[in-house]
């Protein structure tokens, strides 16, 4: 016998929009639940909290500077500093802030008479209080801070935060002149050890100028002095750079002279003393000779005797001048000699003086020496001074600006909290997000059977039918039923799914109880039935059976007792009033056999009613539960594993088909069972559609008789059927 094929393995696919809908629609209960719950509470909390008032002042904080410039002070570019603010914030909600406003406005003796409590409450529990009711944050990116504060009396809130702004601004100036008072004392107490200091060396170095016998002018010099004066010193050094470059000058002057001949000295002599009028006059006397002399020599030549004349003065001006260059010559080569002299001497004196200067410097330095050291000091201690004066000064300046209140708080004309329509925004929002989120989750727990894609994917075998939620018994609807064909579907894809044309025993099972196995292999025999086909149900759930109940029958006699050979096939088989539909009830089940269906009898059974009937149906038990309907699945020739939408873990149903499978039952496939298409839209197109078809049917009017004469009728004369038994 061939195994029907199974369903492909189907790669897993991605979530579409349309399936999370899905879920949302059918978790609606559950997210509506939520929703509410969550808003009814919401709404109940936030009109039940007391009311708070809010009041707000708003300060701007500088850094410690003052309302005017310092003495000293010198412009600066102020640094913008990121923690500047947010360390201001933590101050003013500090204990050192906060306890004054508490002490200040009496606020635990307040609290206790409001909330009526036996004592008063303490600083710290007041504190602890007045924290959670303030807010402090910066203003739009400025160096503005609001501190606000919320109160269920808005006269109290205003006053508090006002009181913390002036508390906040008092123990910012109040700490800067404690740390400036804290300065200018260690200031005094340095300048005080400086001036003792000072003191001291004043005393050393004027013991030591004693002893060394220095005078007030070297004292006062700042360092080592020569014997002599400076400008004594320097005038020597003048006069020996002078003489020396005297001395240099006359004698290259004295030795150019000496290499020139006797009528290049007469040329260059007067050049060199142009002051001299006796050489002057010798030289105009003896130019004037010259001239007379040429031209009586050229008129009368020379033994005339005026020309004779002439020529002797001429001779004795030359003798003259020549003496006279001589002279200064010689006088020149004296005073060169004089001028050297003389700078020997200077620069003799020069080098005594300096000699003597360096011992002096020698002797003087441990005075000097400590002289600086008196030097340093004494800046040092008007340094201190400058300081302390500034600071002193500084101290006194008002600083009012560090902290400024630029709007004080005022009594609020309404509550800000709880904010009705905000809350119950947030409570729709959250409601929304946490019901949504629940059904996921839940969604996400639940490993049941949701769509035909689990079923082929978890068991590996085809869906037959889809069967919707709340189906009656075909046989009471009548074939125009819109129920009736999503079994006629089942009825189809079953006939095709079989392999040869003689299998016609067919049970169906489930992997747990009330799956609905029983309304649906009764429908489908109906279905059968209905197509003219002759076909037998059998009630085989011989623990639990229910298949009369749905006809309405006595189970007094049944397959029980044809088992147990108290009865015949004959006598056990009824009719019902549908011609080519038989019935076949369970019976009574004695205690002693429990194992009937597991008997060489009931195969017999199957096997005669198959030759009988066209197809034959068999209701099962649970074959998770008793071993009933792993008999019959091995008994008969195909089987139908119906599985409940959303019921069971699909662990179950995957372990219900391997129990199919060991016994060696022929499962043709898988019925999904109780949908709810109103829910659910994943399964309209299986048989959504088949209900508006019929439905618009109605509209038309093609059975309004029908349906008004039913409508007439009671409930139960519309159910009994007339069972008869057939042989």
């Amino acid at each position: 016998m061939e195994n029907p094929p199974t369903a492909p393995n189907s790669p897993e696919s991605k979530l579409h929009f349309l399936d999370y809908w899905r879920i949302i629609r059918i978790r609606k209960t559950v997210i509506l639940a939520v929703f509410l719950l969550i808003v009814i509470t919401t709404t109940a909390v936030t009109y039940l909290l007391p009311k708070s008032y809010a009041s707000t002042v708003r300060i701007r904080v500088e850094k410690d500077v003052s309302d005017v410039s310092s003495l000293f002070d010198r412009p600066s570019v102020q640094q913008y500093d990121p923690f500047f603010l947010q360390t201001e914030f933590e101050v003013i909600q500090s204990k050192m802030v906060l306890t004054n406003v508490i002490t200040s406005l009496g606020l635990p003796k307040r609290w206790s008479t409001r909330y009526q409590m036996e004592r008063n409450l303490t600083i710290l529990e007041a504190f602890t209080m007045l924290r959670k009711m303030i807010d402090v944050h910066q203003f739009r990116n400025t160096s503005l801070i609001e501190i606000r504060v919320y109160d269920e009396d808005k006269l109290e809130a205003a006053d508090i935060a006002n009181k913390i702004a002036e508390v906040y601004k008092e123990t910012r100036i109040r700490g800067k002149m404690s740390a400036m008072e804290g300065g200018i004392l260690k200031y005094k107490q340095v300048w005080t050890n400086q001036l003792n200091a000072v003191i001291a060396l004043q005393n050393v170095v004027d013991q030591m100028r004693t002893n060394l016998q220095i005078s007030e002018y070297i004292s006062d010099s700042g360092g080592p002095s020569p014997t002599l004066e400076p400008e004594t010193v320097r005038k020597i050094d003048s006069e020996r750079i002078g003489a020396l470059s005297m001395y240099s000058q006359m004698n290259t002057m004295l030795q150019k002279l000496t290499n020139l001949s006797q009528s290049e000295l007469i040329k260059t002599i007067p050049i060199v003393y142009p002051s001299d009028t006796e050489l002057t006059d010798l030289l105009q006397r003896r130019n004037a000779a010259e001239q007379e002399y040429s031209a009586l020599i050229e008129s009368r030549g020379e033994a005339n005797p005026e020309v004779k004349k002439v020529a002797g003065v001429l001779r004795t001006i030359n003798e003259q001048l020549n003496t006279k260059i001589k002279g200064m010559l010689e006088g020149l080569a004296v005073r060169v000699s004089s001028l050297r002299a003389q700078a020997d001497t200077i620069t003799q004196e020069l080098e005594t003086a300096k000699q003597k200067d360096v011992e002096n410097a020698n002797k003087y330095s441990p005075y000097f020496s400590k002289k600086r050291d008196l030097d340093t000091q004494k800046r040092k201690l008007e340094a201190l001074d400058i300081k302390i004066t500034t600071e002193v000064i500084d101290r006194e300046l008002p600083r009012q600006s560090i902290v400024e209140v630029t709007d004080y708080a005022e009594p609020s004309p309404r509550p800000v909290r709880p904010n009705v329509p905000l809350n119950i925004a947030l409570g729709i929002i959250v409601g929304l997000v946490v019901g949504v989120g629940l059904a996921f989750f839940i969604e996400y727990l639940d490993t049941s059977v949701k769509t035909i894609d689990d079923v082929e994917r978890a068991l590996q075998a085809p869906v037959l039918g889809v069967i919707p939620q709340n189906v009656g018994f075909l046989l009471d609807e009548g074939p125009d039923s819109p129920h009736a064909e999503a079994y006629r579907v089942l009825r189809t894809n079953l006939l095709f799914s079989r392999k040869d044309d003689r299998l016609n025993t067919l049970t169906v099972i489930s992997g747990g109880a009330a799956e609905g196995k029983s309304t649906t292999v009764f429908n489908l025999a109906t279905i059968f039935a209905q197509s003219g086909q002759r076909v037998l149900v059998v009630d085989s759930d011989l623990r639990r059976p229910s298949l009369h109940k749905f006809l309405r029958v006595a189970n007094t006699l049944g397959l029980t007792n044809y088992l147990l050979r108290q009865k015949t096939l004959e006598e056990v088989i009824q009719t019902t009033p549908m011609p080519t539909l038989d019935f076949l009830p369970s019976g009574k089940l004695p205690s002693s056999a429990m194992g009937i269906l597991n008997s060489v009898r009931m195969r017999e059974f199957v096997k005669e009613a198959s030759q009988r009937y066209e197809f034959v149906f068999f209701d099962s038990p649970p074959i998770m539960g008793v071993s009933d309907a792993s008999v019959l699945a091995s008994q008969v020739d195909m089987v139908l594993l119906v599985v409940q939408y959303r019921k069971y873990p699909q662990a179950m149903t995957v372990r219900a088909k391997q129990m199919v499978e060991k016994v060696g039952g022929h499962l043709m496939g898988v019925v999904l069972n109780n949908i709810n298409i109103s829910q659910d839209s994943y399964y309209y197109y299986y048989s959504g559609y088949y209900y508006d078809y019929y439905s618009k049917r109605e509209d038309d009017g093609e059975s309004k008789s029908d349906a008004g004469d039913a409508a007439k009728k009671p409930a139960g004369d519309q159910a009994k059927l007339d069972l008869k038994q057939k042989y």
